[in-house]
């Protein structure tokens, strides 16, 4: 393995080393995928994948120092070669080599400060991963988040296929579309139109969603709600 000197040492250098080492990466999951393929022999001894900073990929046996000087892909990836199908094999690699990517950046990044491990992760996270460029995955921008609230993400809803205005979508499908399957979603409080930024949570009785601040309820609150009544539906219980 090639070493790097100098280490990189601001986000920009890092970024840069970061986007270099994927590059790499990319090329042997993708336009030079048989020749990786063919390298990763599971008659050999433990292989693992690497992605350099001049943007070329190896396939080799893993440092002998330890500890090493960088942090090290995932060991013996040849052995499961032919115990899968080949697009399943290369997507674990994939994510792997994800997992790899961020390690050496945040090794990298030791020293830098909460906002600039905060920039950093933002010029990563703006990227494809490995995984969704291998799956043919693309990525919302802004795609809603478990702490943001999300309709379809929320651990508000007791089961796990949450029911997005009527209509039950397993956490796990495409989410190619959720920005627009949300767009029309008003707060039954405020009228406020839905924003993945924010938090909200459904009402269990009238299935109306509403924004966590307008009916004061903080994620943290919503995870031990059993079952969520607005204050319009808690009310009608009070008067009968």
């Amino acid at each position: 393995m090639s070493s790097i000197s100098p280490s990189p040492r601001t986000v920009e250098e890092i970024f840069k080393d970061y986007s270099a080492r994927r590059s790499g990466l990319v090329r042997a999951l993708t336009s030079d995928v048989d020749l990786f393929y063919s390298q990763c022999d599971p008659e050999k001894e433990n292989l693992c994948l690497y992605g350099h900073p001049n943007e070329s990929w190896e396939v080799t046996l893993p440092a002998e120092e330890v500890p090493p000087e960088l942090p090290e892909p995932a060991l013996g990836i040849n052995f499961a070669r032919d115990g899968m199908q080949r697009k399943d094999w290369l997507s674990l690699v994939a994510v792997h080599s994800d997992c790899w990517l961020l390690s050496v950046a945040f090794y990298f990044g030791t020293r830098l400060n909460r906002n600039d491990r905060k920039r950093l992760f933002s010029f990563i996270n703006d990227l494809p991963t490995l995984f969704e460029v291998v799956t043919g995955r693309k990525p919302i921008k802004d795609k809603p988040s478990v702490d943001s609230g999300s309709k379809s993400r929320n651990s508000i809803k007791r089961s796990a296929d949450v029911q997005l205005k009527g209509n039950s979508k397993l956490l796990d499908e495409s989410y190619a579309d959720e920005e627009d399957e949300h767009g029309d979603t008003l707060c039954g409080s405020c009228g406020g139109n839905y924003n993945a930024d924010e938090f909200w949570i459904c009402c269990d009785v009238c299935e109306r969603w509403y924004h966590g601040k307008c009916v004061k309820i903080t994620p943290a609150k919503a995870e031990m709600i059993k079952q969520y009544k607005c204050p319009s539906c808690s009310s009608k219980k009070v008067r009968q």
